[in-house]
């Protein structure tokens, strides 16, 4: 098993528990991880976007090579297409759909989403959308994190048990929505696919 992951998106937006979470997972199954992130950027609007490795075997690079990643999983749409050049010919797109313009000459939504939908193995989420319908707007990155599950290779009890990890000095109540932020994501995923 081997997953490279590509996790996109503006600062503000979850990034970085997304992979705390991932990371959790892999290391709670058993799995090697490598993680180069770029979070320089990461004032409210600023690119960020992180190299995630999960593995069976000892990992050489945590950089994932051009045209290797199996996902770009992403928080923000126009962000998605930035690492584009990096997924594979099969991999998958998973991003949101609500747009976070961060700069003055931001693209078209429209013109984002035919590229987008160009992609073979694509997923459009609505995650600010669904959060916002489970009373907890703050939990879209854990919505599109469940949406990304049906592909990590990292059985789901291994990903609530990091969400215990990360969240579990919030209370559970802040756990308990997470976990539901996730398991929404996943349903919206594997419909989609059908």
């Amino acid at each position: 098993m081997k997953r490279d992951i590509i996790l996109a998106g503006v600062g503000g937006q979850g990034i970085l528990s997304i992979a705390a979470s991932i990371g959790l997972a892999a290391v709670d199954a058993g799995l090697f991880l490598k993680q180069a992130e770029v979070h320089g950027m990461s004032q409210r609007g600023g690119d960020v976007q992180s190299n995630l490795r999960v593995s069976d075997k000892e990992i050489a690079s945590d950089l994932i090579p051009y045209g290797k990643a199996d996902m770009i999983l992403s928080v923000e749409p126009m962000e998605s297409l930035r690492y584009l050049p990096w997924l594979s010919p099969d991999g998958w797109l998973i991003t949101n759909s609500t747009a976070f313009p961060n700069i003055p000459n931001y693209p078209k939504e429209d013109d984002i989403m035919v590229e987008i939908k160009k992609q073979p193995n694509h997923i459009i989420i609505d995650a600010d959308f669904l959060a916002k319908e489970l009373g907890a707007p703050r939990s879209a990155n854990m919505v599109m994190l469940g949406a990304a599950t049906p592909f990590l290779g990292i059985d789901y009890k291994h990903l609530e048990i990091a969400i215990r990890q990360l969240f579990g000095k919030k209370g559970e109540k802040i756990v308990q929505i997470n976990i539901d932020a996730m398991i929404a994501g996943e349903e919206f995923a594997r419909n989609y696919v059908k």
